[in-house]
């Protein structure tokens, strides 16, 4: 699964001329061909396995990876957002397990911002405002910031 999310990032982002995707999709190849996911190892989806810092690094990489290839899908032509609602989605769920709140803030930016051009603006919000609310610090940084654009446009 991991080869396949992989190459289909890779794909999408040689054709889309996104260097940077291309090597995040790089990346996880490696991590793939590497044996750290499931079935291979011993370690969890969200990199909590026998992995350890390495794991969690992988896991955090697995979990941008779903973000990052939502927001790739709605570069298509004609998007099917079914696609990348699912995996923003999914990267929102592993953030939650691993309890990494700034994964989390991402993934639920980028699910907001879908749910808003869909007029799925409350349901946005609700998402949106629990977490950004649970910061206490580093409201200068780029990923709070822009929350905190997004549920200003939201209310």
């Amino acid at each position: 699964m991991v080869q396949e999310q992989a190459e289909a990032l890779l794909t999408m982002a040689t054709v889309q001329g996104f260097p940077l995707y291309a090597g995040v999709g790089d990346m996880m190849a490696g991590l793939g061909a590497d044996h750290a996911w499931p079935g291979r190892g011993g370690a969890e989806p969200d990199g909590r396995g026998a992995g350890g810092v390495q794991g969690e690094r992988a896991g955090d990489a697995f979990m941008e990876s779903y973000r990052l290839q939502g927001e790739l899908l709605l570069w298509q032509a004609t998007p099917d957002v079914a696609q990348p609602e699912a995996c923003f989605q999914h990267a929102l769920a592993i953030a939650r397990r691993q309890q990494a709140k700034s994964w989390e803030l991402r993934a639920a930016v980028s699910l907001s911002r879908l749910w808003q051009q869909q007029g799925k603006r409350a349901e946005a919000r609700e998402l949106l405002g629990p977490i950004y609310a649970w910061f206490t610090e580093g409201f200068d940084t780029a990923d709070l910031q822009e929350a905190k654009a997004l549920l200003a446009a939201l209310t």
